[in-house]
């Protein structure tokens, strides 16, 4: 065990037998330390796509325009079955007695504060998404439900939507949009990152995915079963990264086109990816306090002026009142909306649902690490709460006031926003507030420097599990898949726009939601065996 996980490992750990050292099976050359074959086949696979995606463009995106529906038609079933099983996880870990294990043992303290770590938390999991989707969102939900004709099947609204009833439509539309962004996007990050705080920390194993499965493989772990879970891990988190930093770069484009009139064109946006890369770059090199903490901070600070502004300058009332209808709202329909079967919702249902369940999961990697990474010393009880409840709370407030203030504008007339472009959304909403041309531009920087922290913190990740869970590898090898990341976004932004980034994310979600159904019946094992050893230890010092 290396000396990092061993002073980690609390004096109630029951350590799980293995000859295994962190780094024994890595290659050193011409300075870097990589595990192989992880580094090797993960390396040469995502070089080979991006060469490929590039060379035949055509080709590629009449690939992901098939890939997509094929996937969420087929596989819906799966991803909705999956996200139930893990909200209801880790809401009986927050109740059970297993949340009274900390993680790093019973002496363990937390390294960041609760302020760095809410920043650092909500930056990494899911900053780009809600600032992509927080208008667009919950306004095409609003106009399917107000059009939708109750007797089609296969609707584009939730639930068959609500026509003819605007103030229906607009409960169904938050509700549907919170459920996206709510417990169940929260409950995935939370159940990878339980996993591989509590086995590298209370169990002393490597900070690596392979390590949650020793409960079920035991020493098969660190053989060939083992680099294809890490070696699925990386392709799930460069890709979920490139969908989402695809993303990033779309709105940051069509913001600037919007204020500046920069051409929304392809060259644009792959100059604007670079740029935003070598700006990842500089923070790799800067370090997880000084770089991604940082930054996180920053943004943190930028989006809650953001949200306080609208908030106060938009539809004050309805923004507040529609928080509390919007929770009442969401416990409502959360039930339905989690049903796989019997519903006639189809294009809702594989078009958003399906799509954003795969996207978490193939995020999950690269969040439940970093997340694991900062979380040491947090009780379970602490950990999910925190993870779980407080972010989807604040997702809750930051879709009622971005989402409610767009709908409220459509209600009044205002209808700029609702048949633009998914990018622009966001701009057009806030161009019918005062100070329009400050907040847009606030919108991209939040946009770019959200950009930034997941670039740099997916690359620390990919790297920490190339490296076969080492955590101080060289900068190098972060710098390598920080450069990678932005050019797979390039890759598939070129080879299909948005479509190619969202079949990326459903086609790497699918083999890792299998995976993570596994990883449940690992925690629980790797809990059961903590508090064993825990009430050993108190009978111990009772008895002493």
């Amino acid at each position: 065990m290396s000396e990092q996980t061993a002073d980690q490992t609390g004096d109630a750990t029951e350590d799980i037998p293995t000859d295994y050292e962190v780094g024994q099976d890595n290659i050193q050359v011409f300075g870097l330390d990589f595990h192989n074959p992880v580094f090797i086949v993960s390396g040469l696979t995502i070089i080979l796509f991006v060469a490929l995606s590039l060379i035949f463009q055509q080709g590629a995106e009449s690939f992901f325009t098939w890939l997509r529906p094929f996937l969420t038609s087929n596989l819906d079933w799966l991803f909705l079955i999956a996200g139930n099983a893990f909200v209801l996880f880790s809401l009986f870990l927050i109740v059970s007695p297993f949340g009274k294990i900390r993680l790093g043992g019973p002496d363990a303290r937390p390294e960041y504060n609760y302020a760095g770590w809410f920043a650092m938390l909500f930056a990494a999991g899911m900053g780009i998404g809600l600032m992509f989707y927080g208008v667009s969102e919950p306004l095409t939900h609003y106009n399917a439900s107000v059009a939708a004709d109750a007797g089609q099947a296969g609707s584009d609204a939730p639930l068959m939507g609500a026509p003819g009833d605007p103030e229906a439509a607009r409960r169904l539309a938050m509700a549907a949009t919170i459920f996206h962004w709510g417990l169940h996007p929260w409950a995935i990050y939370a159940v990878v990152a339980l996993a591989l705080a509590l086995f590298s920390y209370n169990k002393g194993l490597p900070l690596t995915i392979r390590s949650a499965f020793y409960p079920i493989f035991g020493e098969a772990v660190w053989g060939w079963l083992g680099h294809v879970i890490d070696t699925l891990a990386v392709f799930a988190t460069l890709f979920g990264l490139a969908t989402s930093l695809g993303f990033g770069a779309e709105q940051a484009l069509a913001g600037l086109n919007h204020i500046f009139g920069i051409p929304d064109t392809d060259p644009w946006k792959v100059g604007l990816i670079v740029a935003i890369t070598g700006c990842a770059l500089t923070s790799v090199v800067a370090g997880l306090d000084a770089g991604v903490k940082r930054l996180s901070e920053i943004n943190m600070i930028l989006a809650f002026l953001l949200l306080v502004f609208v908030v106060a300058v938009g539809p004050t009332l309805a923004i507040v009142s529609g928080f509390f209808e919007n929770i009442v709202a969401y416990a409502r329909d959360i039930i339905p909306l989690s049903n796989p079967i019997g519903r006639n919702d189809d294009s809702f249902r594989n078009g958003w649902t399906t799509f954003y369940w795969a996207w978490w999961i193939s995020w999950s990697p690269f969040v439940g690490m970093f997340i694991a990474r900062v979380s040491y010393g947090r009780t379970v009880r602490e950990f999910m709460i925190c993870v779980l409840i407080i972010p989807t709370i604040v997702s809750i407030f930051w879709m009622t006031a971005f989402g409610g203030t767009a709908i409220s504008q459509l209600m009044n007339g205002y209808e700029g926003a609702v048949s633009a472009e998914l990018p622009v959304k966001l701009f057009l909403m806030l161009e019918h507030l005062p100070l329009a041309s400050i907040t847009s531009f606030i919108g991209i920087v939040l946009v770019i420097v959200f950009f930034v922290t997941s670039s740099d913190s997916g690359s620390l990740v990919i790297d920490t599990i190339t490296a076969g869970g080492k955590v101080d590898a060289p900068v190098a090898q972060r710098v390598f898949w920080a450069t990678f990341e932005g050019l797979v976004a390039i890759a598939l932004l070129l080879g299909g726009g948005l479509k190619a980034l969202q079949s990326a994310a459903v086609a790497t979600g699918f083999p890792f939601a299998l995976i993570l159904l596994l990883m449940i019946w690992c925690i629980y094992q790797g809990l059961k065996g903590e508090q064993r050893a825990l009430v050993e230890a108190q009978e111990a010092e009772a008895t002493a």
